[in-house]
């Protein structure tokens, strides 16, 4: 029997340490629905050096990455800058246009089988801030309101309260983030004295707590709250935003203020062992003694919530939850193995599980940036949902996932409109959205498909970790409503069932053929798969399956085959473009086994996405997709070099962030998720038999939950010979 993992040393010999200062070097504290990201400081001090600087080789992105004239270019670390923001799932605010708007005029017509399709795709290629033609403003407006608040800002300041402005400053630096307890610990030298300084999150509650040891305090040195200017720039269509804080209680050890920014109102306690002071946008806290703590507690209702919790009793809450998530669900140790790679392989395990309980497991979706800062407005994407979240009941942690699915039950009413409105049954869940669940207008997310199964795919991974008769009957309203939808989309020709156009599959790359787009082969194989799965819950349920249902999984139209007798990505021409998402592989291993694809055809098709794709042009989840697909083959050992290939978008910072793209992605945590659920792939093909390359020790423990929605590894492929991918 394997010894037992030492859990606390496997996650804390993967500590992050910054021991100087980098745009891109920070650390978060949070817990799913708040988080806090810091520089070297141990703070946010030095908001600058941190800020974006956007890139002027870039489109801005808003799914174009297929785009010939998109083709991302070659870049290094030093390409990227992380902003300091503290951020919220709850926090959003909306500008003021200077017209009115109105959300129809961003909606064109299109043509299908059942008429005219309306469809909110009026959206220039613009990001917000750039001019953007007439005719687009109301779509760009929709597209970017509302839009995630930065709260405020912790920061060392000098006696007075002027600001730091260079890091250089801190001489010795040493600030690491250790993960076992959530805690982050800085020490450096400042202005010839010692300090060190400690930051955490609470983990239940919106509310943050700092300790700072140094001679500096005495000297007048303080910790300040700051409420920053929202980062968003302005279009030339929008007001100037309106923000105000009014201070409504002073005491010298705690202030209260009333924040709002236009339509978002929320309220801040500063409760310090020191004493208070300045006002306006922001509040400093000083002692005449070397110590001096500061709590931060947010209120999304304005509401003076008790906040008499001080630094010790937020660092124990957090310490406690920490090592009772670590200590649960599964782990995984590469320890032993000879393979070069191993460590950097376990590192990125290690810190993807802590980055994405801190980011990607709140009350609602998650963005891709998560709550370190805004892309896409911070709006979050549902076709991103799975890659964030699928991994958390992979690995035995499926309370984390079920904390959002409170928001798909508030946003089935909206679902629904948007399917009745385009005229089809059940609910079409949008691709890009916000806590309102309104669909942003796009010129691309509104035709994506691949969203659609998600939500049955995320509660039958629940399912399958072990939920009773309960947890079906309360979250069934979501399947049926998803199925009739999927049932109702999906069009019978000659007694097969295809999905017509409108559409834009998975890979992006197809947008200009949006209008004739059919078939493509991942969502084909995923309506088969989720309608099934809609009937086992109705089985489940002691229902009779719904005939419709099993009539459109049985008859699926078969996927395209290139003349190769690979499978294309898409049914009509181009049939396959080899650049951007190989969306064709994630119809074996992403998903699960389905009648629709062959494996060996499969095996064939992975083959000529290793030797022939342009992996300039992936993205963070495409080497995760390989993996998935390489597992349920039995390749683990291209399964390992899938997660390992050496590519732009396959590296990981020292903080554990997978960047993407200058100036704008600069962390992507459908990366970190996609590499969890990888492994847990990887991980089970072991267990289930398949042969481990030379070098390669994989030790497992914990659930890893033999799930419904994993099958029996395809054949397996130990000892096949592979050429190098394509760079």
């Amino acid at each position: 029997m394997p010894e037992a993992i030492d859990r606390r040393r496997l996650v804390r010999r993967h500590n992050p340490v910054l021991t100087s200062a980098h745009p891109a070097d920070v650390l978060t504290v949070g817990n799913g629905d708040i988080a806090l990201t810091v520089d070297v400081s141990g703070l946010q001090t030095f908001p600058s050096f941190h800020e974006l600087v956007p890139d002027p080789h870039r489109v801005a992105h808003d799914g174009l990455s297929g785009l010939p004239e998109q083709r991302p270019r070659v870049f290094d670390a030093d390409d990227f800058q992380i902003p300091l923001r503290t951020q919220s799932s709850w926090g959003w605010y909306e500008t003021r246009a200077d017209r009115e708007l109105r959300l129809e005029d961003a909606t064109t017509l299109y043509e299908t089988s059942r008429g005219p399709v309306p469809y909110l795709d009026r959206m220039g290629l613009r990001r917000a801030g750039d001019p953007i033609d007439e005719e687009f403003v109301t779509g760009a407006w929709y597209h970017f309101n509302p839009r995630r608040a930065h709260l405020g800002r912790l920061a060392l300041v000098r006696p007075g309260g002027t600001a730091l402005d260079d890091p250089a400053a801190l001489a010795g630096v040493r600030t690491e983030l250790d993960l076992w307890t959530g805690t982050i610990q800085a020490e450096y030298v400042l202005d010839g004295e010692r300090v060190r300084v400690t930051t955490v999150a609470d983990p239940r509650d919106h509310r943050f707590a700092v300790r700072v040891e140094s001679g500096l305090l005495p000297r007048g040195w303080g910790v300040a709250w700051v409420f920053d200017e929202q980062p968003d720039d302005l279009a030339a269509f929008e007001l100037p935003l309106a923000q105000e804080t009014v201070w409504d209680q002073r005491t010298e050890h705690h202030w209260y203020a009333r924040r709002t920014v236009e339509t978002l109102a929320y309220g801040v306690g500063v409760r310090t062992t020191g004493s208070l002071g300045e006002g306006a946008d922001s509040v400093v806290a000083r002692t005449d003694a070397t110590v001096l703590e500061v709590v931060v507690t947010l209120t999304p209702d304005q509401g003076r919530r008790p906040d008499q919790d001080g630094f010790s009793a937020v660092s124990a809450a957090a310490r406690t939850w920490w090592a009772e998530h670590w200590s649960t669900g599964a782990a995984v140790s590469l320890a032993g193995s000879t393979d070069a790679r191993a460590p950097e392989l376990e590192r990125r395990v290690v810190l993807s599980q802590y980055l994405t309980a801190v980011n990607s497991a709140g009350g609602t979706p998650p963005a891709e940036s998560g709550l370190t800062y805004n892309t896409w407005s911070g709006k979050f994407h549902l076709e991103m949902h799975w890659w964030h979240a699928a991994h958390f009941p992979m690995w035995g942690r499926g309370h984390l996932l079920e904390r959002s699915l409170r928001w798909y039950h508030g946003a089935l009413e909206a679902a629904e409109a948007t399917a009745r409105r385009q005229g089809y049954r059940g609910a079409r869940w949008p691709k890009q959205t916000d806590p309102s669940a309104r669909e942003s207008p796009s010129h691309i997310g509104v035709f994506l498909l691949w969203q659609q199964p998600h939500v049955i795919h995320l509660l039958e991974l629940l399912r399958g970790e072990g939920r009773d008769e309960s947890f079906l009957r309360e979250h069934y309203p979501l399947v049926e409503a998803t199925a009739d939808f999927m049932a109702d989309f999906a069009e019978e020709r000659d007694g097969a069932f295809e999905l017509p156009p409108p559409l834009i599959p998975a890979q992006e790359s197809y947008l200009v053929d949006r209008a004739t787009n059919a078939n493509p082969t991942f969502e084909l194989a995923y309506w088969s798969w989720a309608l099934g799965v809609a009937n086992e819950w109705r089985a489940g349920l002691g229902l009779e399956p719904r005939q419709e249902w099993d009539r459109v999984a049985r008859n699926m139209r078969r996927p395209a085959l290139l003349p190769d007798g690979t499978y294309a990505a898409i049914a009509t021409p181009p049939l396959l473009i080899r650049k951007d998402h190989p969306s064709m592989l994630m119809a074996l291993g992403w998903l699960p086994d389905t009648h629709l694809v062959d494996a060996a055809t499969m095996s064939a098709t992975l083959d000529s996405v290793w030797e022939r794709w342009d992996l300039q042009s992936s993205w963070g989840w495409d080497y995760p997709v390989m993996a998935m697909t390489a597992a349920r083959l039995g390749d683990v050992g291209r399964a390992l070099d899938a997660l390992l290939l050496p590519s732009p978008k396959n590296e990981f910072l020292p903080n554990g962030h997978n960047p993407q793209m200058p100036g704008f992605l600069s962390i992507y945590l459908p990366a970190n998720g996609g590499l969890l659920a990888a492994m847990a792939h990887i991980v089970r093909a072991v267990n289930q038999g398949a042969e481990l390359p030379d070098g390669w020790v994989i030790t497992s423990e914990g659930p890893f939950p033999r799930l419904n929605s994993f099958h029996e590894p395809g054949r397996r492929m130990a000892g096949r010979q592979h050429s190098e991918p394509h760079r």
